[in-house]
């Protein structure tokens, strides 16, 4: 993890609709504190910023989470710029591998393959057996990801072969200005390795669509592309001979696997050479910055909403709540935010919510703040008393099918969090726990909504249950209405990520005060 390439982190253009990091430097690079902006910007990402400790009581994080969108394209990009603000805000950096030293009072946080994250602020107040506050989110959104063998050739195009990943609205990549973003492993000169993170911010690659002339019923039969042999994005029309030196490389190896161009164009981002890059780990991902939109600049449209907005405002709320001297005075518990890749699908993997990786710190924190005997099971007193707040967006009513909602459970932009309900247990939120996450809301006058899929449809599940169920832990699930659910360009309102935001911040500032005041057996 401290191999990662910095600049990718630090090196922020002037460029109006992009302030996208290169990848060219190691990781000893000193980080520089980026100001946080109070007020949103007119279109995309900011220029200029301010503070988080800005004397505004109330400022806008918008125009902050536009910067967080367009720097973060891929799960690796959003943890690497996660963390890039943590420790700009004074967080420590701790390693799973070493031995933690904790103090109440501290502000800690580690990482897991550059695409999962846990940080948490001890309360000064804090003695063994204590509970954690926990907001949990995911770093993934469906995409599509290049195969371990990419390079493909039709017709005299360059294509690459792509896995889709989630369950993406596949026809929305079509026409697109693509191109690639994720992380390689290239040879030191000293013959060890290197973790880099790379990202080309041009143009590159388009899945184009087949003329209505070519197919003439697809507006009443509908667009229906095989994944496999019509969703391959296009390269270059290059032919494969001007690059005779490829054939002379083992199939094994990732100049065989994949164009030449391709990885040409991959070391010139990095600054080495091609022969150094040893393996790729890229996504294809949409140039388009994130912005603002709507007559009264009321929407964000962006991709990956679902799940960087709820990310970053959590993010953000925990930073902010222990910012300040003071902040962390009177609090008796631990207040924490867990980031996990994979959520889309499924969970089930090594930096994935499936595992054990947010419990075993809570382990390793409750056994590291004890310092003396603690008494009886404290982890599992601990536990008892936690409880985590399952962040993913949730599904707006859309105004063209709004049929598709129970009629009484018609979430809106602009009208607060949403509440997920489900009997079955799609979502984890119980009377208790909705009762407690509102409870927050009210005490600062905070909107809130509420929602339940109709009986007649299948129902999404989030990484709540799965944590809920994991030791027992209460849960709420709740997130930001949207619309274009898993689309490459999806749209949430402006106002709502301000409110998600302070409701966050109110409840690592106030949930100690409210939680005490209901005890369910």
């Amino acid at each position: 993890m401290a191999t990662i390439s910095r600049a990718q982190l630090l090196h922020h253009p002037s460029a109006y609709f992009s302030r996208l990091p290169h990848s060219h430097s190691s990781f000893s690079i000193n980080f520089r504190r980026r100001k946080f902006s109070v007020t949103p910007p007119l279109l995309c990402s900011s220029s200029s910023s301010s503070s988080s400790s800005s004397a505004s009581t109330n400022p806008s994080i918008v125009g902050d989470l536009l910067n967080y969108l367009n720097e973060s394209w891929t799960q690796f990009h959003a943890t690497a710029e996660a963390k890039r603000q943590l420790i700009a805000a004074g967080f420590h950096l701790l390693n799973e591998n070493d031995e933690w030293d904790l103090r109440p009072g501290g502000r800690y946080f580690f990482t897991r393959n550059m695409s999962c994250l846990v940080a948490f602020a001890v309360g000064e107040k804090y003695i063994a057996g204590n509970g954690f506050h926990v907001i949990a989110a995911h770093t993934d959104s469906p995409c599509l990801k290049l195969k371990p063998k990419s390079a493909s050739s039709k017709s005299n195009y360059l294509m690459l072969n792509v896995q889709t990943y989630g369950g993406g609205l596949w026809h929305t990549w079509f026409d697109r200005d693509l191109s690639v973003a994720g992380r390689v492993i290239v040879r030191a000169s000293d013959g060890s390795f290197l973790h880099k993170l790379v990202k080309v911010k041009r143009p590159l690659l388009r899945v184009p669509t087949l003329a209505i002339h070519l197919n003439r019923t697809v507006n009443t039969d509908g667009f229906k592309p095989n994944l496999e042999t019509q969703l391959v994005p296009l390269l270059a029309t290059k032919p494969e001979e001007a690059f005779p030196e490829s054939k002379e490389k083992s199939s094994s190896s990732p100049k065989a696997a994949h164009h030449p161009l391709l990885m040409q164009i991959l070391s010139d981002e990095l600054g080495c050479d091609v022969d150094d890059i040893v393996n790729i780990e890229l996504n294809i991902c949409d140039t388009q910055p994130s912005c603002l939109g709507g007559a009264n600049n009321e929407f964000i449209f962006s991709g990956r909403l679902d799940n960087l907005a709820s990310s970053y405002c959590g993010l953000r709320a925990l930073v902010d709540s222990c910012g300040s001297p003071g902040d962390l005075s009177s609090e008796h518990a631990i207040r924490m935010i867990a980031l996990f890749d994979n959520e889309e699908v499924g969970s089930d993997s090594y930096q994935g919510a499936g595992a054990p990786t947010m419990f075993q710190a809570m382990r390793r924190i409750a056994g590291s703040l004890a310092n003396s005997y603690a008494g009886e099971s404290a982890f599992d007193r601990a536990i008892r008393q936690s409880f985590l707040v399952s962040a993913d967006m949730a599904h707006g009513v859309h105004p063209n099918f709004m049929d598709k909602h129970e009629e009484h459970h018609r979430p809106e932009m602009h009208k607060g969090l949403v509440i997920k309900h489900n009997a079955n247990q799609r979502y984890a939120t119980s009377g208790v726990t909705a009762f407690l996450f509102k409870e927050v809301a009210k005490m600062h006058n905070i909107p809130t909504q509420e929602f339940v899929v109709r009986n007649d449809m299948g129902c999404g599940s989030t990484i709540g249950p799965i944590l809920a169920s994991g030791v027992g832990i209460r849960t709420v699930d709740c997130g930001i209405a949207q619309l274009s659910m898993h689309s490459v360009r999806e749209v949430c309102g402006k106002e709502d990520i301000d409110i998600a935001y302070k409701h966050f911040k109110a409840f690592y500032q106030t949930f100690s005060s409210i939680d005490r005041k209901l005890i369910v057996d």
